[in-house]
């Protein structure tokens, strides 16, 4: 359970700082918010390093269906818009597969 809420603050990290630069660069916005962004970054990478799994790879890996899920979540909250059929549909096959990586009986070798 701590591994999901980690993976949900780094997504949120993750999305709050790369729409840190989206807004620099395709919304006209100060550099400025390049500070703010960098250090969400910084802070999603960390956290990431705090899921309790031995591999790097299988840790990013599972936190894809995390992501994809938070990243309809800032769609929908952030960008008023609503996610469709065919978004759930991928979300749910995306947290299916993270699912599958992150709680299989891996060989670790």
């Amino acid at each position: 359970m701590l591994s999901a809420l980690i993976y949900l603050c780094a997504a949120v990290a993750e999305i709050a700082g790369c729409f840190a630069f989206w807004a620099w660069l395709r919304s006209g916005q100060s550099a400025l918010w390049l500070l703010p962004g960098c250090a969400s970054l910084i802070l999603f990478a960390w956290l990431l390093t705090l899921v309790d799994t031995s591999q790097a790879g299988r840790a990013y890996a599972a936190y894809g269906g995390i992501y994809i899920l938070s990243a309809l979540m800032w769609l929908w909250l952030v960008e008023g818009v609503r996610p469709d059929r065919w978004d759930m549909a991928g979300v749910t096959l995306s947290l299916v597969g993270a699912a599958v990586i992150f709680f299989g009986p891996h060989r670790n070798g």
